[in-house]
């Protein structure tokens, strides 16, 4: 898993872009829990999906 994938990092879902951006709320072993702009509160499993990090500038939110 992306060792930048950890509570509060932004990431976006790589099939979803509709979701938008999404804050990481909580990572236990290969589930990721991650609270997107547009889709809500999302259990990803990392070990199917790679999550894409996006910087942690405000601006990255757009």
């Amino acid at each position: 898993m992306d060792p930048f994938i950890e509570p509060g990092a932004l990431v976006r879902h790589p099939a979803r872009d509709d979701w938008g951006v999404g804050q990481v709320q909580s990572v236990t072993g290969r589930r990721v829990t991650v609270n997107f702009e547009h889709a809500g509160k999302q259990a990803i499993d990392a070990s199917v999906v790679r999550l894409i990090f996006v910087a942690d500038d405000p601006g990255a939110r757009r």
